[in-house]
């Protein structure tokens, strides 16, 4: 009888124990964040038409391996998939030019408006209507600082800005000097400032025509080439050499030289921007 007081106790002092570290405040500690790898960070850095090409190409590549043990075509595959479309496609000078051309037909609109005696600002907010394509998000964000009660000069500095282009400085610069005087003579300088640009998109579109043949060849001898390859490398004994450790890396280098000479060509045919002479590099280079 002497042993259940003496039970009935020992259960007490652990249900109180146990009460206390049931009610006592856990202090839990954080995981660490997984840092992701630049892979991973590139990976997602992709856009979804590139991932879907890339598993398509890897899938490829893996299949194309194990029906001709080409250990190579695992990596090969995908980087023509990736690669040429890149170094085959055109290069952005069309857009360039078309953004040109925008700006010389937008110049011209403006003298006429200009013409009409009508002040600056007034000019530029009428021809938001009329404004090209190309160029009508920067004419847009124009006459909304004016609109915002901008400086006329700081909004066609911002305007020079956002066109980024030797073309569009050579208009801003006119614009701001007009802006500084409130020359009555802004429509003839106008007038001539678009023959000068129209000159230049003629110009361009001749060094473009000229770009574009070799590109074309280029195309052209690319897909004769693939094309070769693979009917070579299903149906004949020419390419048997390659299917060695010493071949297969022979044949990718001899592709990334191949490659290395496409991406030659698409930057020497891309060239190189004039400076401009307005904004803040500009100044610098000043200074």
């Amino acid at each position: 009888m002497t042993l259940l007081p003496a039970l009935f106790g020992a259960l007490i002092v652990v249900g109180l124990v146990g009460a206390g570290i049931a009610l006592r405040p856990h202090t839990r500690t954080p995981k660490p964040e997984r840092v992701p790898s630049s892979l991973e960070r590139r990976l997602t850095a992709l856009s979804p038409r590139t991932r879907i090409t890339l598993a398509l190409s890897v899938a490829a590549g893996v299949l194309l391996a194990l029906i001709t043990g080409w250990i190579a075509a695992v990596l090969i595959v995908p980087a023509a998939a990736l690669g040429l479309p890149y170094l085959l496609s055109t290069p952005p000078a069309a857009a360039q030019i078309r953004r040109v051309e925008a700006m010389e037909e937008w110049t011209r609109s403006l003298a006429g408006v200009l013409g009409a005696g009508v002040g600056i600002e007034q000019a530029l907010t009428a021809t938001l209507r009329s404004t090209p394509d190309p160029i009508k998000p920067e004419v847009t964000a124009l006459v909304a600082r004016l609109r915002a009660r901008w400086d006329t000069e700081t909004a066609l500095r911002a305007f020079a800005d956002d066109l980024n282009d030797v073309t569009g400085d050579l208009v801003a610069a006119n614009l701001i000097l007009a802006a500084r005087r409130r020359n009555r003579s802004l429509a003839s300088v106008l007038q001539g400032v678009a023959e000068s640009v129209a000159e230049d998109v003629a110009s361009r579109r001749k060094v473009e025509a000229g770009r574009a043949k070799p590109r074309g060849s280029a195309r052209l001898v690319s897909g004769i080439s693939l094309g070769f390859l693979l009917l070579l490398l299903f149906t004949g004994d020419y390419v048997a050499p390659y299917a060695t450790p010493i071949g297969q890396v022979l044949l990718a280098i001899l592709l990334a030289a191949y490659a290395a000479g496409l991406l030659w060509m698409r930057k020497m045919a891309e060239g190189t921007p004039l400076p401009r002479f307005l904004g803040p590099e500009a100044r610098a280079g000043a200074r």
